[in-house]
């Protein structure tokens, strides 16, 4: 792992570069499981000044002669993110580069920057792949209905983007994307939420979306959930099962809010779990 201004893992035939969005503003009153007091110490106690932001990663792919972009960022909405392209740009990758996104789920912060001002594709190149039940949740005219106005935005604009991408949209199941790339299915936060799994010889490298909004919160005490969870209790299963797995396994982390650090280390701590920035 290096920890220069964009860390990257090199894992078999991959580069994995992890990109940094920015920060979205928060409230650790989002969380439910857990008093907002405990909640603030354990962030402080991680040496996190702002103990309410949400960090952003993205993630890039190379190797096999494929560019492949995991989630899209926030592409600037709601004054939060909007970095990737630059950071983007620091590694010589243009957006037309792009040929492959991978999408963990359809929330505003994964794919608002997805497309430009007229609402066209950044990446027009690029093939998409998501989880059929993510399609098919922000699609569903009776959960649109039941949402709220800010919901009902979240799903107009991931209308907006399947549409936009509906010539090089695919679906993908249990197989591999492509030689070498996995997904995992990791439902709770969204009906469809997925990972994306690297593995060669005994070394495996987990993308895993949204686990965790507040890593050092959520791996300490991982029944806590956020209120972005569309089922909170499946959520809560499958970061369990996630983290117990990523510790059994020695896995290398990469999450979309695990902070600048962009990659980490999951070990069994009292009550729960602990993430570490460098292989103990």
């Amino acid at each position: 792992m290096n920890h220069l201004s964009l860390p990257s893992f090199q894992i078999g035939d991959f580069s994995v570069t992890a990109l940094s969005d920015g920060n979205m503003a928060a409230s650790l009153d989002l969380l439910s499981g857990i008093d907002i007091f405990d909640a603030g110490s354990i962030q402080r106690s991680a040496g996190i000044a702002e103990p309410g932001n949400i960090h952003i990663n993205s993630y890039l792919i190379r190797g096999l002669g494929r560019t492949i972009l995991v989630d899209g960022g926030t592409g600037g909405l709601n004054n939060a993110g909007g970095l990737l392209k630059e950071n983007l740009n620091e590694l010589g990758v243009s957006p037309a580069d792009v040929d492959t996104l991978l999408l963990t789920h359809a929330h505003p912060d994964h794919i608002g920057g997805l497309l430009d001002a007229e609402g066209e594709p950044v990446y027009k190149h690029a093939e998409v792949f998501i989880h059929p039940l993510e399609a098919e949740y922000w699609r569903d005219d009776d959960k649109l209905k039941e949402a709220s106005e800010r919901g009902k935005r979240n799903f107009a604009l991931a209308r907006r983007v399947l549409d936009a991408y509906q010539q090089n949209l695919h679906f993908f199941d249990g197989n591999e994307i492509m030689a070498g790339i996995l997904p995992v299915w990791l439902p709770g936060h969204t009906p469809g939420h997925s990972g994306f799994r690297i593995s060669s010889g005994n070394k495996c490298l987990l993308i895993w979306g949204d686990i965790v909004h507040f890593p050092h919160i959520q791996s300490a005490n991982p029944a806590v959930s956020i209120a972005f969870d569309c089922d909170p209790a499946q959520a809560e299963e499958t970061r369990k099962a996630v983290l117990e797995q990523a510790a059994r396994e020695k896995m290398i982390i990469a999450g979309m809010h695990l902070g600048n650090a962009g990659f980490a280390y999951v070990f069994i701590a009292e009550g729960g779990y602990r993430l570490s920035y460098q292989e103990d």
